[in-house]
């Protein structure tokens, strides 16, 4: 079964932890430019399953729903819902991922950006999550 053929929200949610879980082990073993794009894609997917979830709803105005497309945006509209508390830099995450898209980041301490982004996930209820209930990882990525 495909992510879309999970829906709106499962789908989406389903992506962010695969790429949470493979963006922390791309980290460990030192592919930062890679861990990086990862988490961001994690992210990007995490806010569109939450939009899309009625659970999240009455917290969104209608503007949240125009934003889906941009991150950034959908980002601000979250904190300005109270969804999220604010305290995770957007805006110096999306500065980093692409410096990340360039191979950049040789030697980067991750370590904040990925507890930072970590209080987000788990603000969104995207964290903590059982990883056996995850496909198993393809040896062959990255």
């Amino acid at each position: 079964m495909g992510e879309h053929d999970l829906g709106p929200v499962a789908g989406p949610l389903l992506r962010a932890r695969l790429h949470i879980r493979g963006g922390r082990r791309r980290l460990r073993q030192g592919k930062i430019d890679a861990g990086i794009a990862a988490l961001y894609d994690a992210l990007e997917h995490a806010l569109q399953s939450c939009l899309a979830d009625p659970a999240f709803g009455p917290r969104l105005d209608a503007a949240a729903r125009e934003y889906r497309g941009d991150a950034g945006k959908l980002y601000r509209a979250f904190v300005e819902a109270g969804v999220l508390d604010g305290s995770f830099d957007f805006g110096a995450f999306d500065a980093l991922t692409s410096r990340a898209l360039n191979q950049e980041l040789s030697g980067f301490d991750y370590h904040g950006v990925l507890a930072g982004l970590e209080s987000v996930m788990t603000q969104l209820g995207v964290l903590p999550f059982d990883e056996a209930s995850l496909p198993p990882e393809d040896p062959k990525t990255l």
